[in-house]
């Protein structure tokens, strides 16, 4: 078997809907192309690529089928499995901080033949039964570890993240839809602590001023770079289009696409 003949599989728990990386991930890409995002930085996995998601990062994605089709490997590796596989391995855990939310991976042989053994595995609806679903991640585990022995001190540190600069955070990351009590924990801080430190920063409220900070690079794009409202609400954080029209009407006295025709 090919390792194009893969199809999708899933191996560990479900990954939340949310903007944030609650689990390091590992996904091989076999058919279509994931577009990334990280606040400054884009990423794109193509075809054939393997890539690892860390954790306690902000990023969104979004899917490109090929040929209308879209078929993938993802591997969750939670906090619990990793610390029992470390209580087994015993495997050296060193400093060392991604710089990035994405990575990836350099191709190897040993992560082809691994992918193609899971064949026999998985049912027709991607799924491993749980006897060797443990088993196959705690393969790939070692082989992610045998080629780069630095990524442990990632894996293994369990840590929550530390207090950082609010403003610098805020400003590279406000256009990501998540909760304020995601983006305190991401900043280091108490949900009261994150408010008090975020009012004596910007004289707001995180709500008023992330609504606010999105519609004004909203006005920007759409006045200065042509952009459509239906091709940057998404990406600013907004749920939906009729939320978005409504708050740039209350806050310019126009909507949108009033703009976009000017």
């Amino acid at each position: 078997m090919k390792v194009t003949d893969i199809k999708s599989c899933y191996i560990g728990p479900e990954i939340s809907p949310e903007q944030f990386i609650a689990e390091h991930i590992f996904l091989y890409l076999a058919k279509g192309k994931v577009n990334g995002y990280e606040g400054n930085k884009k990423q794109a996995i193509n075809a054939g690529e393997h890539c690892l998601f860390f954790k306690n990062h902000l990023a969104r994605y979004n899917k490109e089928k090929s040929e209308n089709e879209f078929e993938k490997v993802v591997i969750v590796f939670d906090e619990a499995f990793l610390k029992k596989f470390q209580e087994k391995h015993k495997p050296t855990v060193g400093k060392f901080k991604p710089e990035s939310a994405f990575l990836k991976l350099d191709k190897s042989e040993f992560i082809s033949n691994f992918i193609q053994s899971l064949a026999p595995y998985y049912n027709s609806s991607g799924k491993i039964d749980k006897a060797f679903a443990d088993i196959k991640r705690e393969e790939l585990l070692i082989i992610l570890l045998k080629n780069d022995p630095e990524l442990a001190g990632i894996f293994f540190d369990y840590g929550i993240p530390e207090k950082i600069n609010l403003e610098a955070f805020m400003n590279k990351n406000f256009k990501f839809n998540v909760s304020i009590q995601r983006l305190a924990y991401m900043t280091g801080r108490s949900l009261s602590a994150f408010k008090r430190d975020f009012k004596e920063i910007f004289n707001e409220t995180p709500n008023r001023w992330l609504v606010q900070k999105r519609l004004q690079e909203a006005h920007f794009l759409i006045e200065k770079r042509n952009k459509k409202p239906t091709d940057i609400y998404v990406e600013l954080g907004f749920e939906d289009l009729s939320h978005f029209s409504y708050a740039f009407k209350k806050q310019f006295g126009y909507a949108p696409t009033e703009l976009s025709k000017k």
